[in-house]
Protein backbone atom coordinates (compact mmCIF):
# COMPACT_ATOMS: atom_id res chain seq x y z
CA UNK A 1 0.00 0.00 0.00
CA UNK A 2 1.02 3.65 -0.37
CA UNK A 3 2.74 5.30 2.58
CA UNK A 4 0.07 6.07 5.19
CA UNK A 5 -0.77 9.75 5.57
CA UNK A 6 -0.81 10.88 9.20
CA UNK A 7 -1.88 14.26 10.57
CA UNK A 8 -1.15 15.40 14.11
CA UNK A 9 -3.58 18.15 15.12
CA UNK A 10 -2.10 20.50 17.72
CA UNK A 11 1.39 22.00 18.07
CA UNK A 12 1.89 22.28 21.80
CA UNK A 13 4.34 20.11 23.71
CA UNK A 14 2.11 17.02 23.32
CA UNK A 15 1.43 17.42 19.59
CA UNK A 16 5.05 18.06 18.62
CA UNK A 17 6.39 15.20 20.76
CA UNK A 18 3.82 12.80 19.27
CA UNK A 19 4.88 13.91 15.78
CA UNK A 20 8.54 13.26 16.64
CA UNK A 21 7.78 9.81 18.07
CA UNK A 22 5.71 8.87 14.99
CA UNK A 23 8.40 10.22 12.61
CA UNK A 24 11.07 8.18 14.41
CA UNK A 25 9.03 4.96 14.65
CA UNK A 26 7.48 5.07 11.16
CA UNK A 27 9.84 7.01 8.86
CA UNK A 28 7.99 5.89 5.71
CA UNK A 29 4.83 7.76 6.81
CA UNK A 30 3.77 10.99 5.18
CA UNK A 31 3.42 13.16 8.28
CA UNK A 32 2.02 16.65 8.85
CA UNK A 33 1.32 18.83 11.89
CA UNK A 34 -1.80 20.99 11.64
CA UNK A 35 -2.45 23.71 14.20
CA UNK A 36 -4.31 26.96 14.53
CA UNK A 37 -1.43 28.28 16.64
CA UNK A 38 2.27 27.46 16.87
CA UNK A 39 4.80 28.70 19.42
CA UNK A 40 4.90 31.28 21.00
CA UNK A 41 1.08 31.30 21.02
CA UNK A 42 0.26 27.85 22.46
CA UNK A 43 -0.88 26.91 25.97
CA UNK A 44 2.48 25.16 26.40
CA UNK A 45 4.22 28.52 26.03
CA UNK A 46 2.59 29.70 29.26
CA UNK A 47 3.61 26.60 31.24
CA UNK A 48 6.65 26.69 33.50
CA UNK A 49 7.80 23.34 32.08
CA UNK A 50 8.96 21.91 35.41
CA UNK A 51 9.16 18.15 35.75
CA UNK A 52 7.25 17.71 39.01
CA UNK A 53 4.28 15.39 38.40
CA UNK A 54 0.73 15.97 39.61
CA UNK A 55 -1.20 12.82 40.45
CA UNK A 56 -4.09 12.09 38.07
CA UNK A 57 -6.88 10.43 40.08
CA UNK A 58 -8.09 7.93 37.47
CA UNK A 59 -4.74 6.78 36.06
CA UNK A 60 -2.87 3.91 37.79
CA UNK A 61 0.21 5.17 39.62
CA UNK A 62 2.52 2.70 37.83
CA UNK A 63 1.36 4.12 34.47
CA UNK A 64 1.95 7.71 35.60
CA UNK A 65 5.38 6.74 36.89
CA UNK A 66 6.25 5.07 33.58
CA UNK A 67 5.22 8.18 31.60
CA UNK A 68 7.20 10.42 33.93
CA UNK A 69 10.29 8.20 33.89
CA UNK A 70 10.31 8.02 30.08
CA UNK A 71 9.94 11.81 29.88
CA UNK A 72 12.66 12.45 32.48
CA UNK A 73 15.07 10.03 30.78
CA UNK A 74 14.44 11.61 27.36
CA UNK A 75 15.00 15.17 28.62
CA UNK A 76 17.99 14.14 30.73
CA UNK A 77 19.61 12.79 27.55
CA UNK A 78 19.00 16.14 25.82
CA UNK A 79 20.33 17.96 28.88
CA UNK A 80 23.54 15.91 28.65
CA UNK A 81 24.01 16.76 24.96
CA UNK A 82 25.36 19.73 23.01
CA UNK A 83 21.73 20.63 22.16
CA UNK A 84 20.70 21.42 25.76
CA UNK A 85 20.99 25.19 25.45
CA UNK A 86 19.13 25.43 22.13
CA UNK A 87 16.42 23.06 23.40
CA UNK A 88 15.99 25.08 26.60
CA UNK A 89 16.51 22.04 28.84
CA UNK A 90 18.37 22.44 32.12
CA UNK A 91 18.68 20.93 35.58
CA UNK A 92 17.38 22.96 38.52
CA UNK A 93 17.67 22.16 42.23
CA UNK A 94 15.38 23.37 44.96
CA UNK A 95 12.77 22.67 47.58
CA UNK A 96 9.16 21.64 47.97
CA UNK A 97 7.95 22.93 51.35
CA UNK A 98 4.91 22.08 53.45
CA UNK A 99 3.17 23.76 56.39
CA UNK A 100 2.63 20.29 57.89
CA UNK A 101 4.11 16.89 57.07
CA UNK A 102 2.24 15.37 54.09
CA UNK A 103 0.66 11.92 54.33
CA UNK A 104 2.86 10.78 51.48
CA UNK A 105 6.42 11.62 52.43
CA UNK A 106 7.79 9.69 49.42
CA UNK A 107 5.87 10.67 46.27
CA UNK A 108 5.74 8.08 43.47
CA UNK A 109 8.31 10.06 41.45
CA UNK A 110 10.90 10.47 44.24
CA UNK A 111 13.30 7.86 42.80
CA UNK A 112 13.09 9.32 39.26
CA UNK A 113 14.25 12.87 40.07
CA UNK A 114 17.83 13.28 41.31
CA UNK A 115 18.95 13.30 44.95
CA UNK A 116 15.50 13.32 46.57
CA UNK A 117 15.75 13.72 50.36
CA UNK A 118 14.03 15.29 53.35
CA UNK A 119 15.19 18.85 54.06
CA UNK A 120 17.40 19.48 57.08
CA UNK A 121 16.37 21.74 59.98
CA UNK A 122 18.96 24.26 58.83
CA UNK A 123 17.48 24.39 55.31
CA UNK A 124 13.97 24.82 56.69
CA UNK A 125 15.09 27.97 58.49
CA UNK A 126 14.85 29.65 55.09
CA UNK A 127 11.08 28.99 55.18
CA UNK A 128 9.89 29.90 58.71
CA UNK A 129 6.19 29.35 57.88
CA UNK A 130 6.85 25.74 56.82
CA UNK A 131 7.48 22.68 59.00
CA UNK A 132 8.61 20.07 56.49
CA UNK A 133 10.27 19.97 53.10
CA UNK A 134 11.82 17.90 50.34
CA UNK A 135 14.96 18.77 48.41
CA UNK A 136 15.73 17.41 44.95
CA UNK A 137 17.03 18.22 41.47
CA UNK A 138 14.75 17.98 38.47
CA UNK A 139 14.58 19.16 34.86
CA UNK A 140 12.96 22.24 33.37
CA UNK A 141 11.96 22.89 29.75
CA UNK A 142 11.97 26.53 28.76
CA UNK A 143 9.31 27.45 26.22
CA UNK A 144 9.34 28.56 23.45
CA UNK A 145 12.93 27.26 22.90
CA UNK A 146 11.88 23.64 23.48
CA UNK A 147 8.97 23.86 21.02
CA UNK A 148 11.13 25.64 18.43
CA UNK A 149 13.79 22.95 18.81
CA UNK A 150 11.20 20.21 18.26
CA UNK A 151 9.80 22.03 15.21
CA UNK A 152 13.31 22.26 13.77
CA UNK A 153 13.85 18.51 14.27
CA UNK A 154 10.51 17.72 12.64
CA UNK A 155 11.27 19.90 9.60
CA UNK A 156 14.66 18.16 9.25
CA UNK A 157 12.75 14.85 9.04
CA UNK A 158 10.54 16.22 6.26
CA UNK A 159 7.44 16.72 8.41
CA UNK A 160 5.23 19.51 7.07
CA UNK A 161 3.71 22.22 9.31
CA UNK A 162 0.43 23.87 8.36
CA UNK A 163 -1.32 26.71 10.16
CA UNK A 164 -4.91 25.56 9.92
CA UNK A 165 -8.00 25.64 12.11
CA UNK A 166 -9.62 22.21 12.15
CA UNK A 167 -13.31 22.51 13.00
CA UNK A 168 -14.05 18.79 12.80
CA UNK A 169 -11.62 15.87 12.57
CA UNK A 170 -13.81 14.27 9.92
CA UNK A 171 -12.96 17.11 7.50
CA UNK A 172 -9.49 15.51 7.24
CA UNK A 173 -10.70 12.06 6.08
CA UNK A 174 -10.11 12.79 2.37
CA UNK A 175 -6.53 13.94 2.98
CA UNK A 176 -5.24 11.65 5.75
CA UNK A 177 -5.58 8.00 6.78
CA UNK A 178 -4.81 8.57 10.47
CA UNK A 179 -5.42 11.67 12.60
CA UNK A 180 -3.87 12.18 16.04
CA UNK A 181 -5.86 14.56 18.21
CA UNK A 182 -3.50 16.55 20.48
CA UNK A 183 -5.66 19.65 20.79
CA UNK A 184 -5.60 20.03 24.58
CA UNK A 185 -8.50 22.15 25.82
CA UNK A 186 -9.60 22.52 22.18
CA UNK A 187 -10.85 18.91 22.31
CA UNK A 188 -13.76 20.12 24.48
CA UNK A 189 -15.32 21.63 21.37
CA UNK A 190 -13.55 19.64 18.64
CA UNK A 191 -14.73 16.19 19.80
CA UNK A 192 -17.36 17.31 22.34
CA UNK A 193 -15.52 15.87 25.35
CA UNK A 194 -17.69 16.86 28.32
CA UNK A 195 -15.22 15.29 30.78
CA UNK A 196 -12.62 17.86 29.76
CA UNK A 197 -12.58 21.19 31.59
CA UNK A 198 -10.20 24.15 31.86
CA UNK A 199 -8.15 24.90 34.94
CA UNK A 200 -7.06 28.50 34.45
CA UNK A 201 -3.45 29.29 35.31
CA UNK A 202 -2.06 32.81 35.58
CA UNK A 203 1.71 33.24 35.89
CA UNK A 204 4.27 36.04 35.93
CA UNK A 205 7.55 35.90 34.08
CA UNK A 206 10.11 38.07 35.86
CA UNK A 207 13.80 38.92 35.62
CA UNK A 208 15.67 37.99 38.82
CA UNK A 209 18.91 36.26 37.76
CA UNK A 210 20.15 35.95 41.36
CA UNK A 211 17.43 33.38 42.17
CA UNK A 212 18.91 30.00 41.23
CA UNK A 213 16.78 27.48 43.18
CA UNK A 214 13.17 26.52 42.63
CA UNK A 215 10.70 26.74 45.51
CA UNK A 216 7.30 25.08 45.41
CA UNK A 217 4.71 25.25 48.17
CA UNK A 218 3.37 21.75 48.79
CA UNK A 219 -0.17 22.85 47.91
CA UNK A 220 1.07 23.45 44.36
CA UNK A 221 -0.39 26.95 44.18
CA UNK A 222 2.69 29.06 44.90
CA UNK A 223 5.92 28.39 43.04
CA UNK A 224 9.15 29.99 41.86
CA UNK A 225 10.72 28.24 38.88
CA UNK A 226 13.99 29.68 37.51
CA UNK A 227 14.47 29.37 33.77
CA UNK A 228 17.36 30.22 31.47
CA UNK A 229 16.24 33.81 30.75
CA UNK A 230 13.51 34.51 33.30
CA UNK A 231 11.70 33.10 36.32
CA UNK A 232 8.12 31.83 36.33
CA UNK A 233 6.11 32.87 39.39
CA UNK A 234 2.77 31.23 40.02
CA UNK A 235 0.10 30.65 40.21
CA UNK A 236 -3.62 29.85 40.13
CA UNK A 237 -5.83 26.78 39.68
CA UNK A 238 -9.26 28.07 38.71
CA UNK A 239 -11.56 25.27 37.59
CA UNK A 240 -14.06 25.86 34.79
CA UNK A 241 -12.79 29.41 34.16
CA UNK A 242 -12.28 30.11 30.45
CA UNK A 243 -10.99 33.69 30.62
CA UNK A 244 -7.56 34.32 29.10
CA UNK A 245 -7.42 37.93 30.34
CA UNK A 246 -4.84 38.59 33.08
CA UNK A 247 -6.33 39.77 36.37
CA UNK A 248 -4.27 42.59 38.00
CA UNK A 249 -5.36 41.66 41.55
CA UNK A 250 -4.30 38.05 40.88
CA UNK A 251 -0.93 39.32 39.61
CA UNK A 252 -0.37 41.18 42.87
CA UNK A 253 -1.47 38.16 44.94
CA UNK A 254 0.93 35.82 43.08
CA UNK A 255 3.80 38.27 43.47
CA UNK A 256 3.13 38.73 47.21
CA UNK A 257 2.89 34.97 47.81
CA UNK A 258 6.16 34.33 45.97
CA UNK A 259 7.91 37.15 47.87
CA UNK A 260 6.85 35.54 51.16
CA UNK A 261 8.80 32.43 50.07
CA UNK A 262 11.71 34.35 48.52
CA UNK A 263 11.86 37.97 49.83
CA UNK A 264 14.62 38.97 47.39
CA UNK A 265 12.04 38.80 44.58
CA UNK A 266 10.86 42.26 45.74
CA UNK A 267 13.64 43.57 43.48
CA UNK A 268 12.58 41.49 40.46
CA UNK A 269 11.70 43.22 37.22
CA UNK A 270 8.40 42.12 35.73
CA UNK A 271 8.63 40.87 32.17
CA UNK A 272 5.04 39.80 31.43
CA UNK A 273 1.86 38.23 32.77
CA UNK A 274 0.49 35.16 30.96
CA UNK A 275 -2.65 33.06 31.23
CA UNK A 276 -3.20 29.49 30.00
CA UNK A 277 -6.00 26.93 30.26
CA UNK A 278 -4.81 23.53 31.48
CA UNK A 279 -6.76 20.76 29.68
CA UNK A 280 -7.97 18.76 32.69
CA UNK A 281 -9.95 15.55 33.06
CA UNK A 282 -9.88 12.59 35.47
CA UNK A 283 -7.35 10.84 33.23
CA UNK A 284 -5.43 11.52 30.02
CA UNK A 285 -7.44 10.40 27.00
CA UNK A 286 -5.06 8.07 25.22
CA UNK A 287 -6.96 5.75 22.90
CA UNK A 288 -7.69 4.91 19.27
CA UNK A 289 -11.02 4.89 17.47
CA UNK A 290 -12.39 4.12 14.02
CA UNK A 291 -14.69 6.82 12.65
CA UNK A 292 -16.89 5.86 9.71
CA UNK A 293 -19.41 7.68 7.62
CA UNK A 294 -21.07 6.54 4.42
CA UNK A 295 -18.54 3.76 3.81
CA UNK A 296 -15.54 6.05 4.39
CA UNK A 297 -13.24 5.50 7.37
CA UNK A 298 -10.86 7.60 9.43
CA UNK A 299 -8.55 6.17 12.09
CA UNK A 300 -8.25 8.52 15.08
CA UNK A 301 -5.82 8.47 18.02
CA UNK A 302 -6.48 10.79 20.98
CA UNK A 303 -3.78 12.13 23.30
CA UNK A 304 -5.02 15.03 25.41
CA UNK A 305 -6.23 15.96 28.89
CA UNK A 306 -2.86 16.16 30.68
CA UNK A 307 -3.98 18.93 33.06
CA UNK A 308 -1.01 20.30 34.99
CA UNK A 309 1.14 17.33 33.97
CA UNK A 310 1.75 18.04 30.29
CA UNK A 311 5.48 18.63 30.54
CA UNK A 312 6.02 16.00 33.23
CA UNK A 313 4.67 13.18 31.09
CA UNK A 314 4.59 14.45 27.50
CA UNK A 315 7.22 12.08 26.09
CA UNK A 316 5.83 9.01 27.85
CA UNK A 317 2.33 9.63 26.50
CA UNK A 318 3.74 10.52 23.05
CA UNK A 319 5.46 7.12 22.86
CA UNK A 320 2.17 5.43 23.76
CA UNK A 321 0.28 7.49 21.15
CA UNK A 322 2.89 6.51 18.53
CA UNK A 323 2.34 2.85 19.45
CA UNK A 324 -1.40 3.34 18.83
CA UNK A 325 -0.59 4.95 15.46
CA UNK A 326 1.43 1.80 14.72
CA UNK A 327 -1.68 -0.31 15.43
CA UNK A 328 -3.63 1.90 13.01
CA UNK A 329 -0.95 1.46 10.31
CA UNK A 330 -1.06 -2.32 10.80
CA UNK A 331 -4.88 -2.26 10.45
CA UNK A 332 -4.60 -0.24 7.22
CA UNK A 333 -2.02 -2.65 5.79
CA UNK A 334 -4.18 -5.60 6.79
CA UNK A 335 -7.31 -4.20 5.09
CA UNK A 336 -5.22 -3.25 2.03
CA UNK A 337 -3.85 -6.78 1.63
CA UNK A 338 -7.32 -8.27 2.15
CA UNK A 339 -8.71 -5.94 -0.55
CA UNK A 340 -6.10 -7.30 -2.99
CA UNK A 341 -7.26 -10.83 -2.32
Amino acid sequence: MAAPKVAVVGAGVVGLSVALCVADAFPSCSLAVLAERFTPSTTSDVAAGMLIPHTAPDTPIHVQKQWFKETFTHLFDINNSAEASEAGIHLVSGWQVFKSTPEEELPFWSDVVLGFRTMSKAELQKFPQHRYGQAFTTLKCDCPPYLLWMEKRLKAKGVQMFTRKVANLWELHNEYDIVVNCTGIGAHQLVGDQELFPVRGQVLKVHAPWVKNFVRDGDGLTYIYPGISNITLGGTREKEIWSLSPDPSTTKDIFDRCCSLEPSLQAAQEVKVQVGLRPSRASVRLQREVWSQGGAKLLVVHNYGHGSGGFSMHWGTAKEAARLVGECIAALQDSSSRAKL
